[in-house]
Parts: structure tokens; sequence; C-alpha cells
């Protein structure tokens, strides 16, 4: 058997549905072996950096192994970027590198590059076969690794070991899923329920290690009256069918979430890694319980730290709780969340203008389209800040995005992952208009493989995150316009469904027969560049800087762009007010 084949079949035995990559060269092997097999699909992206995104996502979703593929040189430096977000993301992607011929590695060759430098940053397995009863026994070990441990693995294979064959398999065939249970010590356990029980007011804050302890976190919410803060990446595991939730902190934030952490006695943190510390209290006592316990103490000044997975430690932790009678400060939290819930729909009554269309009110709509169940996958920058305010959780819905790595341009391929991994389930792919623009050529990916993906492309026709950043540093924001090709034609261009929206009256209609489409489709939606996100706590600092950007402005003749700004967020400047 050609070390090719076995390569196929040890991946259709591990539960690799497809893979992604764009053939050639040194891996034309692999394709053929594909192709002959049968049992596996390959699918043609026109870009690896979007076949790494593709296998990410599908990884993320149904928590198995997924596979990306790049060629000699260029394919491999293509898969880095969407390789380091699967990586950051815990997403079990097996990644076959093929290199130039074996008798060349070392020389200077055409296309040559170091496969294990190159993908050592964001792997953690990583090897480089040069014999054919190698290769076997590295993928093995790589996608256990990856499967286990929850990463990429990266297996580098040389065209012409592909093509060579053996018949000695030293090792497994196969990989072994596991499910690891961990939980503190009674000992432990015990001290902590005393804080709890002795501490007047407590905030549970949640990150994506407690998706799988929805209704522990419930129980436990329940019994302490603590309110229950989450982070953006958990937010569809946590909020549904919570009556204690107040929201989430950080950049993206609410100040509901914000204000009941820093005003907890005690505030537990359950299975979040949240990389914000100017957004984390300091005053108060802290406790962090987490899967993987070099994570312990990183990111806050922690007074307890505790090894053990949120589901089993909770089911350990609840029977030592009394239930609290006194709900003053839940109830006081509670009414704070729901001023912010109101402060939320402003802009969403407030729908704006012919081509300045208040983003809020299309995310809105989007959420009351969309199917309880839903795939969204959203756009670093400001596609994401109106998603995480506006997208509801229904217990059934999922989201992904960039939320460790934070690149550009991963929403539209992150879909083709999710359309392929859940045929039977709607993706919404909310996009940034230059999230999109990175890696527009696989739309024709969507439309060759009829991806029933609905693409809303967020068109402020501006780097809108970036421009917002440079103006709380007090910068003049430059260089942040775009000038976009009309991303309605270029979809008809590539034979997919088209809508451009530029009147908020039509918003609604158009929307909802997009969904109704049977088939691909891409909505160009004309939003206002000067819409501004809020973040839950504005700084002194943060005022200053905005107040001198806009007089640098003035100063270079844009008043028209300062009186816009002002106009289009008079209710936020209000709510600072």
């Amino acid at each position: 058997m050609k070390v090719a084949e076995q390569l196929v079949d040890m991946l259709v035995a591990a539960g690799v549905k497809r893979i992604y990559a764009v053939t050639g060269d040194s891996l034309n092997q692999v394709n053929d072996a594909v192709r002959r097999n049968g049992k596996i699909q390959w699918i043609h992206v026109r870009h690896e950096e979007t076949g790494a995104f593709a296998a990410g996502a599908e990884a993320q979703l149904h928590g198995g192994l997924a596979c990306c593929a790049g060629s000699s040189g260029p394919g491999h430096v293509h898969l880095i970027n969407g390789l380091y977000d699967a990586h950051r993301s815990g997403a079990s992607v097996i990644a076959i590198a093929s290199t130039i011929l074996s008798e060349e590695i070392g020389t200077d060759y055409f296309q040559e590059t170091n496969t294990i430098r190159l993908f050592d940053d964001c792997s953690l397995f990583n090897q480089l076969a040069v014999t054919p009863e190698q290769l076997p026994r590295m993928l093995q070990g790589g996608m256990q690794a990856a499967i286990t441990r929850k990463g990429v693995a990266v297996v580098g294979l040389p065209g012409d070991l592909a093509a060579d064959t053996t018949d000695n398999l030293s090792s497994s065939p196969c990989v072994f899923p596991v499910s690891v249970r961990a939980c503190p010590s009674f000992d432990e356990l015990q001290e902590l329920a005393d804080i709890l029980n002795n501490a007047e007011k407590v905030t549970l804050f949640c990150g994506i290690g407690a998706k799988d302890a929805h209704d522990e976190l419930i129980q436990l919410a329940g019994l302490l009256n603590a309110p229950v803060a989450y982070s953006f990446k958990s937010k569809m595991e946590i909020q549904y069918d919570n009556p204690n939730e107040v929201g989430m902190t950080g950049l993206l934030g609410m100040p509901s979430g914000y204000e009941s952490m820093h005003e907890a006695d005690v505030l537990l943190m359950l299975g979040t890694d949240f990389p914000y510390a100017s957004f984390m209290p300091v005053h108060n006592r802290i406790i962090q319980i987490d899967i993987r316990p070099e994570r312990l103490g990183r990111r806050a000044k922690i007074e307890r730290g505790l090894c053990g997975d949120i589901k089993t430690t909770l089911q350990a932790l609840i029977p030592h709780i009394l239930p609290k009678t006194n709900d003053t400060f839940l109830r006081k939290q509670l009414a704070r969340y729901a001023e912010v819930k109101k402060y939320l729909s402003v802009y969403v009554e407030d729908k704006g203008g012919e081509n300045k269309i208040h983003p809020e009110y299309v995310m809105s709509v989007v959420n009351e389209l969309a199917a309880r169940d839903a795939v969204f996958t959203v756009d670093t920058g400001m596609t994401c800040v109106w998603g995480a305010r506006y997208l509801e959780a229904t217990g059934q819905r999922k989201m992904l995005g960039s939320f460790n790595h934070g690149t550009m341009a991963n929403a539209m391929p992150q879909a083709i992952g999710a359309a392929l991994a859940y045929p039977e389930r709607e993706v919404v792919a909310l996009c940034g208009d230059g999230g999109l623009s990175m890696l527009l050529g696989d739309l024709s990916t969507i439309v060759q493989y009829k991806l029933p993906v609905k693409l809303i492309v967020f068109n402020n026709r501006a780097l809108g995150m970036v421009k917002l950043e440079m103006e709380v540093a007090g910068l003049p924001d430059w260089q942040t316009d775009m000038q976009n090709p009309d991303f309605a034609k270029v979809a008809e261009a590539m034979g997919m469904k088209n809508f451009t929206i530029r009147h908020s009256e039509e918003v609604a209609s158009v929307l909802g027969e997009a969904f109704d489409f049977d088939g691909p489709v891409l909505v160009n939606v004309m939003t206002d560049p000067n819409a501004l996100a809020m973040p839950p706590q504005v700084e002194w600092e943060q005022m200053v800087g905005m107040f001198k950007s806009m007089y640098k402005l003035l100063l270079n003749g844009k008043g028209k762009e300062v009186i816009d700004t002002i106009r289009s967020n008079y209710k936020h400047i209000r709510e600072v007010l």
C-alpha cells in the first residue's frame, strides 16, 4: 500500500470526513488516494488559509478531528493564519504539510520550507517523516495528540514518500478519544464552599470551559443568588434559560456584567482564561477553577486556584452550598442589566438613514429571522460587537469567531466548515467588508459545493474597529476608509444569489427573502460608517482621546466627518454623560 493510501485510510478510521486543500505538486498523491478511497471528501478551497479556518470551525462544532493540507512552500505559509486560529481555539486539527522531494531537503531547493520551524508556534505536535515506516506512526501520534490535547498537529510528508510503499505498521491504525473528568480535593471544595457560604455578594464569571455545565451553573447561581456574567466565546452556552445572567464584560461587553464582577465580594471564575486584565476587578476575592492548571492566576490576582473540569467540580461543590435568602445584590444587578438592554434597544428603534443603516438594527433583525439552531460566524471587528450584543442564545445556537487569535477574514471560511459539518442547519456568516475582501475568492468555494450559507456583509466602507481604536487614542483615523467593490455584483459574477440594502425600510423584507432562499446568498448592507461601540467602562483617557481626535479632524478640514460622528452617536454620548 502506498503511504498516501495509508494516510487516507487512517484519516477515515479517525472519523475525518473531508480534507480542505489546494492540490498540486507534492500533494497530488494524497489527492489521488482520496479519489480512489471514496470515503472522504476533498474540498477544493481557493486559499489554504480558508481551508485551515474551515477545518478549525468544523472541529470546534463537532468536537472531533478535522483536516486541512498545504503543498510545498507557499501552501504551507498560506495555512499559517488559519492554523494559529484553530490552535488558539483548541480545535483538533491535523494538517498535512506535503513537502519537496526528500533528497532535496536542506539544499535551499525551489519552494523549500522548514516545516518544523514554520509550524512550531501554532501546533502541539509537529514532525516530518523521512521514511515510509515513519509516516503512519507520526500520523497516529499527531491525531492522538490533536484529539486529546485539543490543538493543531502537523505532519510533514515529502512528495516522493507519499508515493512509496510499505507493509510495516507498528503503531495503532486508529485514534482513541478520551473523556477526562477532574475534580479538586475534598478539602479544597470544602474551603471554597465556606468562602461562598460566608460571602454576602457573589458573582459567577463563566467561560467556554463551562459550556457543558449549564444546569449546574444555574443551580449554583440560584443557591447563591449570584449574578452570572460570561465571556463572548461562551455566550451561546451560558446565556439561555439563565434567570441570573447579566451579560458580558470586556471590550464588547456591557456595564452590567462589568459592574456585577467589580461590586461582588467574591468573584468565582469558571472555565475562563479571559485575557483583558483591565476589565478584571482587583479589590475583591477572586477564585478560579480551570481544567488546565497552568492558566490559574495568569490573568487576575486570584486568592485560590483549583484544577478541575467545571461540570464535575460543581456537581461535587453544590451539596456543600447553603442557600442564601438575601437577594438584594442580585436584584440590583438584574435591574442594571435591564437598563443596559433598554439602552441597547435605542439603535434598534432608530434604524438610520440611506446608506447609513444602523448595524445594531440589522443584527437585531438577523437575530429574529435566524433559526433556533443556527450557526453564526462573526468577523473580528465591529461585526463582533453587534453579534455580541444583539444575537441571543437559545440553547441550540452556536457562534464561532476568532475569539483568541483576533484575525480578520474568519467568518466566511468558518461558515464553509460549519455548513459542511452540519448540512441540515442554517449557517449565517456575519462579515465585515474588510474581512470579506481578504478572502473574497472563496465565495466560489461556497457556490461550487452548493453550501446554503447566508452571508450578511456589514458594509461601512471602513475598518471600523481600527478607526475607533485610533480615535480613542487621540489620533485622527488615517487609511481606514475602504473603496469596496460592489459585493452583490461580485457574488452575482460567482453565481450566487445577492441583494443590496441601502434603506432601513428594506432590511426586514430583504433579509427575510434571503433567509428563505434555498441556497447560498450574499446580502450587502450599507451601514453607518460612523457607528461607535461603547465599552462597558469608559475611561477618562478614552474620552480625552476622542475629543483630541475630533479636534485634529476639524483642523484638517474634516468638519463634516465630526458632525456625522456626533449625529450617529448622540444617544451613546448621552449614555456616557
